[in-house]
């Protein structure tokens, strides 16, 4: 099983967000229930998956999109500590005791600090990629700082070493991006892919071209894709006129640069 495209390089959706997708349900003036979720995820596998190396969900929809994904589905087991309309503070891991048929990939958000509990984080990072070698599938591994260029750096370099299978990694916003994304593939045993959160919609792609020249290998991208078809009751459209193109765009980037 595999999550990356025939050159080696990666191109992926997330689908993943919980609390966070609810509440922009509400400031677009929808509902937030269950029923809205699963239309909206199931949407933008039928959307995007097939387009993609990789397709990431929480385990609540893996029934839900699995006839969308043609491959490279990735299973979120992390749990969060996420109050309503806040952000993620805290992470812990699912120690799932099964991966549902077809799954190809595990993947763990980490919200990283420098402060005393840095090594529980090591080995909650260390038990995840034990987890997904025990099951036969591979890691993707998302630290998450709450600095700046500095901090992703020392994340990558800190939580690299556990060697996941590839590393999920913020877009450096500082000065000079590509040498900062030089510096992140320097401190990785792994490959890389860079993320979408925290970065404008139209700047992403930018953001992955700068990435990519850096050393990353791909994306692994949510909000960059979707967030444009959030307003509409039905996504459906939206997602083949506008999301669809800006995923092949970012493909596209990523053959050039990667």
């Amino acid at each position: 099983m595999t999550i990356a495209r025939e050159n080696g390089t990666y191109a992926m959706v997330a689908m993943d967000q919980r609390e966070s997708l609810r509440t922009m349900f509400r400031e677009h003036g929808h509902d937030d229930s269950d029923e809205r979720v699963r239309m909206f995820k199931t949407a933008v596998a039928r959307a995007l998956a097939p387009l993609a190396s990789g397709f990431l969900i929480e385990p609540d929809f893996v029934e839900d999109v699995r006839p969308f994904v043609p491959r490279g589905l990735i299973m979120a087991v992390d749990l969060l500590e996420q109050e309503r309309g806040g952000i993620v503070e805290d992470t812990r891991l699912d120690e799932v005791e099964r991966v549902p048929e077809g799954v190809a990939a595990l993947k763990l958000l980490v919200i990283w600090r420098d402060d005393d509990r840095r090594s529980e984080r090591i080995e909650m990072c260390e038990r995840f990629v034990a987890l997904a070698e025990r099951h036969g599938v591979l890691s993707v591994l998302e630290p998450v700082v709450r600095g700046g260029d500095h901090e992703i750096v020392e994340a990558a370099r800190e939580l690299g070493a556990t060697r996941p299978s590839l590393y999920k990694c913020q877009a450096p916003r500082e000065g000079d991006v590509v040498t900062t994304c030089h510096k992140v593939t320097e401190v990785l045993p792994v490959p890389w892919v860079v993320l979408s959160q925290g970065v404008r919609r139209d700047e992403f792609p930018l953001a992955v071209e700068n990435a990519c020249k850096g050393g990353a290998r791909g994306f692994l991208a949510g909000r960059a894709l979707w967030t444009n078809t959030l307003e509409a009751d039905d996504p459906t459209e939206l997602l083949r006129t506008q999301s669809v193109p800006r995923l092949e765009e970012l493909i596209e980037i990523v053959d050039r640069y990667a």
